[in-house]
């Protein structure tokens, strides 16, 4: 049986760091998406795989308005949050009704996910509840395959 504890470790760069050369940042990412995977688990997400080169992350964001919602990329990471607010928690955007009492969510949140190098933004969209981010993977020539002509 694995512990939280072994898991934890399984990405400590201090003792993997003499085998590999070079990849420090891939596990300082791996390391990450195990920290936000286990802590975190809202809102709710799915990623669609478009075509080859693009995806879209679907977020579940109902009762949120677009003014509400931050995305921004820092880093190689794309990030959905809440902006910073100080609204009552307990008003509504109507100053002549007092909300007595809130069941439907609106707390903060921020989430992130890990994006490829060569990965871009395109577009985001909010609609009946939902955000779409759309990605898109731009592949430098130089990264491209190239055919070798035999002469």
């Amino acid at each position: 049986m694995v512990t939280s504890k072994a898991l934890a470790n399984l990405f400590d760069t201090a003792t993997l760091a003499p085998h590999f050369v070079g990849f420090d940042s891939l596990f300082d990412r791996l390391n990450e998406h195990y920290q936000l995977h286990t802590t975190a688990n809202f809102p709710p997400y799915n990623i669609r795989k478009l075509d080859e080169n693009k995806w879209q992350v679907e977020v579940a964001l109902a009762g949120y308005d677009k003014k509400d919602i931050e995305i921004k990329t820092v880093e190689g990471k794309l990030v959905v949050a809440t902006k910073d607010n100080d609204k009552d928690e307990m008003s509504n955007d109507n100053n002549s009704a007092v909300l007595v009492h809130r069941g439907i969510s609106q707390r903060k949140f921020s989430r992130t996910w890990s994006m490829a190098d060569d990965a871009v933004v395109n577009r985001a969209k909010m609609e009946d509840g939902m955000l779409y981010v759309e990605i898109e993977r731009i592949v430098p020539d130089e990264k491209k395959p190239k055919l070798i002509k035999i002469s």
